[in-house]
Formats: C-alpha cells, structure tokens, sequence
C-alpha cells in the first residue's frame, strides 16, 4: 500500500487495486481508519476527533488528486499539511 503523504503523526496511504468507492487510509498512533474520499466519511476504524479533522483539510485540499490517483492507478506523493 504505497503511502501518499505523512504529516504530524499521520499517515495517508491508499491501495491503488481496490475496489470502489475510492476511499483511503489512515494511521495515526494505535488507531486506524478508513475514509471515503468524496464524502471523507468514516467506512471503518477511528481517530480521535483533533486528527480527522487535520485529515479532512489534508483531502479537501487534496480530493482531485486522490480522485485522479485512484482512477488512473497511478501512484504520487501529495504535499504534507503544515
């Protein structure tokens, strides 16, 4: 699963074969999530709230590129948060 970006603890990775809807994960400490990219919704796992909310900035900044990424399977590194 290659990783797309880290920042301040976290850790954004995506599996490029997966099925749909386009969705990535998240790792931050002991905890582990997985996030619709349109929506940003929780599919499964947990954060605590200060980190999902640095997370949902990260991918609203980032949403077109995610997107792109998982339809074209073409793998990138984004920009951290700072």
């Amino acid at each position: 699963m290659p990783e797309i970006s880290r920042f301040l603890g976290i850790v954004v990775l995506i599996y490029l074969s997966e099925h749909n809807p386009p969705y990535i994960h998240v790792r931050y400490n002991e905890y582990q999530a997985v996030l619709f990219i349109r929506t940003l919704n929780v599919l499964a796992g947990s954060l605590p709230a200060k980190v999902r909310g640095l997370v949902a900035e990260w991918a609203e900044l980032h949403r077109d590129s995610l997107l792109d990424m998982w339809e074209t399977k073409c793998f990138r590194r984004l920009s951290p948060l700072i």
